[in-house]
């Protein structure tokens, strides 16, 4: 990768839109196992900044499931030669000891990924994707996917930044 590309999507590119995630997040985790219902709602709290000069974003979380504590954290980044969104999640309730390794090309949000993960023996699918509403607004919605395709619940995280 040439640097003149990594700076130039730094001033006015992708990486200029991802950073625009920095900051401190709080507000609230739904978790849906089907349908519209979540099976918990929870408090979170995060915080993304950029590392390695900017060539990718750290978001570490902390918050809750059905009252017992949680934390990840994600690593996403662009791929300036594939032109690819990736990411790197890890949690301690989600992705178990696996690391979810994570891409796409062509995001429909701000942030789009998808990985494909074995369970008994069956390939599921997770898409994780971010928007930005407003500037002070995050949504990152997360999808399980059935070996069908089928949708089968997920996460959805709305932030508000931390001005205070």
């Amino acid at each position: 990768m040439s640097e003149s590309k990594f700076d130039a999507s730094k001033a006015n590119g992708v990486h200029f839109k991802l950073a625009q995630m920095e900051g401190e997040w709080e507000g609230t985790s739904a978790v849906y196992f089907e349908g519209d219902t979540p099976v918990d709602e929870a408090a979170h709290t995060a915080t993304i900044k950029p590392i390695l000069g900017g060539r990718f974003m750290l978001h570490e979380y902390t918050g809750s499931f059905q009252g017992k504590p949680l934390e990840g954290l994600a690593i996403y980044g662009y791929h300036i030669p594939t032109e690819k969104f990736e990411c790197a999640w890890v949690d301690s309730f989600h992705t178990g000891t696996k690391i979810f390794l994570s891409e796409d090309k062509q995001p429909s949000k701000l942030f789009s990924v998808m990985v494909h993960y074995d369970a008994g023996g069956q390939e599921w699918g997770w898409r994780t994707e971010i928007e930005m509403p407003s500037e002070d607004e995050l949504i990152i919605t997360a999808s399980n996917y059935m070996p069908d395709g089928t949708p089968a619940g997920g996460v959805v995280t709305k932030y508000k930044r931390n001005i205070s």
